[in-house]
């Protein structure tokens, strides 16, 4: 027990002092506020000594005493950034960083006028072709037949739909495409040039070539297949098709003509003759089919050439 017990256990002396001899605290003042050496003044035995309180914990944080005070409160501090450009009255606001405008709405004016006058061109391109293929492997209908060879010539022969891909029987002929012609050299004398195997030089340009072009591997196939396609036996073509792949064969054989530098520098082709070699393909050791190694030839007429045809042959390549 502390000392405070012990004086609420036995209390002032009769004198006004505790056990230790000391003055009492309540008998050390009177009712005056003044010292307790005042005569008169008594102290009544039962009143006991009261412990002092616990105080309350002291926080480190601020605390608030009373209610809040009146009016307004005050104004939080404006967070910290850079400061707003300032625009003039009736000017456009600025552009905020990473909000610039990109692709064709970061062009000038007459540049994405040109640019969207591209993209319709294409946009209209695109559509008419499909077009045109859908008419060309739709069936027979009233648009086919009324604008048949514009369809055609849309089509072919770049264009041409098949389904040779798939075809349960793949070709087993090695078909060899040559053409020969009759040249004027610049005395004016004429001659016949012996024949050019056009398949073989477009082989020779394959092999060892990684990226053969398109024109290289299937252009004079191609347009041999469509002649034979769109002629009879006699050579007699079979409708408007028919004039169209000739025509087409023509050109591609003066062409190679001319890159060939037939007839010598100078030399301009009046007349020219295609024809095909073909031979099958022998049989594998395995095998007991028999098939015959002999070729068989097929000549073409004599073709005029048109000065259409020649413009772009040999005759521009003369007058460099």
């Amino acid at each position: 027990m502390d000392a405070y017990d012990e004086n609420a256990k036995t209390g002032p002396g009769p004198d006004g002092s505790t056990p230790d001899g000391s003055p009492s605290d309540r008998s050390a003042r009177d009712g005056s506020g003044r010292d307790g050496s005042a005569q008169g003044s008594s102290v009544p035995d039962t009143l006991v000594s009261e412990p002092p309180t616990s105080q309350p914990p002291v926080s480190d944080g601020p605390v608030s005493e009373g209610p809040a005070p009146e009016g307004p409160a005050p104004e939080s501090p404006a967070p910290r950034g850079p400061a707003r450009p300032q625009t003039e009255p009736g000017a456009d606001p600025p552009v905020p960083e990473g909000s610039a405008p990109t692709g064709i709405a970061a062009l000038p004016l007459r540049s994405q006028i040109a640019a969207a006058l591209a993209l319709a061109v294409v946009a209209v391109t695109a559509c008419v072709h499909l077009g045109m293929v859908f008419l060309h492997v739709a069936p027979s209908n009233t648009a086919t037949k009324q604008h048949g060879r514009a369809i055609d010539e849309w089509i072919y022969p770049e264009f041409e739909q098949n389904w040779k891909l798939f075809a349960p029987n793949p070709l087993q002929q090695n078909i060899a495409v040559q053409v020969r012609a009759l040249v004027r050299a610049k005395d004016g004398t004429s001659r016949e040039t012996g024949w050019y195997d056009l398949s073989a030089l477009d082989g020779r340009a394959i092999d060892g070539n990684l990226l053969p072009s398109h024109t290289q591997q299937n252009e004079l196939r191609r347009a041999w297949d469509f002649y034979v396609s769109t002629h009879d036996s006699q050579n007699r073509p079979a409708g408007l098709r028919g004039d169209l792949s000739e025509r087409y064969l023509r050109r591609i054989a003066v062409l190679r003509l001319d890159r060939e530098h037939a007839g010598g520098e100078g030399a301009v082709v009046e007349r020219l003759q295609v024809r095909s070699r073909t031979t099958n393909v022998p049989a594998p050791e395995w095998s007991v089919e028999k098939v015959s190694d002999k070729p068989i030839v097929r000549e073409l007429p004599w073709w005029s050439v048109p000065e259409g045809d020649r413009k772009d042959g040999l005759t521009e390549a003369s007058a460099r």
